[in-house]
């Protein structure tokens, strides 16, 4: 399944181009990482830039995007109309597709940490990856701005950093770094250069002062365009989208005798946030995203009537690797069923453990669980991968068979293929039984953390994994049994039997 999940870093410079830019650069320097988005604000004085991509690549480009950004912004000169605490003020990780919120925590407190590790500068966790409940709100973490915190993290306990020393980096601050939903970030522009008026509109619309949910808001001066403007986060656009949120700005600000003149949207925005917007604009009826030339496109494309068939998706599924497995061919075999029903087994425990971390009953145990659905997901993702390995191995022995044995040379150079041909198909499965014990071992490690309703599913798991690691090692005995090489095959059944005495199997006779 393909993982993706967009990083919204906010840098506190937004005037100097060439440092954006740099800072842009730093984050496009991982192979796999797209930069989708810049926004600068001179009035803010603040860059937002979105990038997306699989999530390790994406946290590695992020703490590259810190780095830089501690190089190039001192936050001792820095001045601007939006409240800031560090060079990279806040880091939010959102998931996108084949991710879900408790995987952006678990990579945001490792990203946190990592910030701390390389560059010294303090981090707190915010929204989502809170550890603590006043933390959730972005607003009470930034409270005071870079230079109030500097002073308060010196006295009042309750200021200090989730991870670093409780002061903040002298030129860069601190971070913040969370995990939430898609964020939008829309602004409303007033025709006043009033900002006590925005601001008196800001608290009318938040929810943190009776407003409306998922929506903060403040009021900022816009000197460069003599205007006052309503800064919003949108947290949760389909619960409060965006025309509610325009509408009740436009009756408050109708009040104080000005109105809007314009919104913007910083960044970038969900296309189903606009199909809602121009559904209430446009009153239409019985409207259906459907009807969107490129939703119905991007449906046909990936195959969406198959994925939205409700009876016999599974099977559907897993038919193609049954039917190869039953096809009256060589390959796939024993030794691909095997890596199959270990990665099938890493699978189950990449459930069980994101189905636990989700549970009240297991609070105390989410980064250990998070922690584990990581580990799991890479063994899946290796054992996969070693399915079609399997094959091939096993395919580079009937080609070397297959080499021409005229005479003495070409016997000679036959029979060399064929020894090489089948060390590899050996090690294959061993490397696919070392990597499934380990799995095993792991598995049994984690029913003492699991919700209890999980334990059948990883026993399933265990015991797939057992079963698959015993598969393995009868592939590296049948490939042992013709090779002619006795110390290399003496070291292999030492492996092999090592590892079926992890499994808990007694020792087996072998061959002289």
């Amino acid at each position: 399944m393909k993982r993706l999940i967009e990083c919204v870093p906010n840098f506190s410079e937004g005037r100097d181009a060439a440092k954006v830019n740099a800072i842009a650069a730093a984050l496009s320097s991982v192979p796999g990482v797209y930069v989708l988005d810049r926004e600068m604000d001179a009035d803010h004085n603040r860059s937002v830039i979105t990038l997306a991509g699989e999530p390790d690549a994406v946290a590695e480009a992020a703490l590259r995007g810190v780095g830089k950004a501690m190089e190039l912004i001192d936050l001792t000169k820095h001045t601007g109309a939006h409240p800031r605490v560090g060079a990279t003020d806040v880091l939010p990780f959102i998931p996108i597709e084949g991710v879900v919120i408790e995987d952006c925590v678990a990579l945001a407190r490792r990203v946190g940490h990592e910030i701390w590790n390389r560059y010294r500068i303090p981090v707190f966790f915010y929204e989502a990856a809170a550890t603590r409940p006043e933390r959730v709100n972005l607003e009470n973490v930034r409270r005071g701005q870079f230079e109030g915190l500097r002073e308060e993290m010196k006295k009042n306990l309750d200021r200090l950093p989730d991870v670093g020393e409780p002061k903040v980096h002298p030129t860069a601050g601190v971070t913040v770094v969370g995990a939430r939903k898609f964020l939008i970030a829309y602004n409303v522009n007033l025709n006043t250069p009033d900002v006590t008026i925005a601001n008196k509109i800001a608290k009318a619309i938040r929810f943190s002062s009776g407003g409306l949910r998922y929506v903060k808001s403040m009021g900022v001066e816009l000197k460069a365009r003599n205007l006052a403007q309503v800064s919003i986060n949108l947290t949760d656009f389909e619960q409060t989208p965006m025309h509610r949120v325009f509408e009740m700005v436009k009756r408050e600000a109708q009040r104080y005798g000005v109105m809007p003149v314009g919104s913007e949207i910083v960044g970038l925005v969900p296309k189903k946030a606009l199909e809602i917007t121009a559904d209430f604009f446009l009153q239409l009826e019985n409207f259906s995203p459907a009807q969107v030339f490129e939703n119905k496109l991007a449906n046909a494309l990936s195959g969406a009537p198959l994925a939205a068939a409700k009876d016999g998706v599974l099977a559907g599924l897993a038919r193609p690797f049954l039917d190869a497995v039953a096809a009256p061919s060589a390959t796939p075999g024993g030794g691909s069923a095997s890596a199959f029903a270990a990665a099938l087994a890493a699978s189950l425990g990449q459930m069980v453990a994101g189905l636990s971390r989700k549970k009240k009953s297991q609070a105390a145990y989410v980064d250990q669980l998070s922690a584990a659905l990581e580990e799991m997901r890479k063994t899946a993702d290796e054992l996969a991968e070693a399915i079609d390995r399997d094959a091939r191995s096993y395919d580079t022995v009937m080609a070397a068979f297959k080499l021409p044995q005229g005479n003495a040379g070409e016997t000679r150079k036959r029979e060399e293929a064929i020894q090489e041909a089948t060390k590899g198909a050996a090690e294959v499965p061993l490397q696919v039984a070392d990597r499934t014990v380990a799995l095993f071992e792991r598995l049994g490690q984690l029913e003492s953390i699991v919700a209890a309703s999980m334990r059948s599913d990883l026993q399933v798991g265990r015991q797939l994994a057992g079963a698959a690691a015993r598969g393995a090692l009868a592939n590296v005995e049948i490939n042992l049994d013709g090779l002619t090489d006795a110390a290399y095959v003496a070291e292999m059944r030492a492996k092999a039997a090592a590892l079926r005495e992890r499994l808990g199997d007694a020792p087996r006779a072998t061959s002289a």
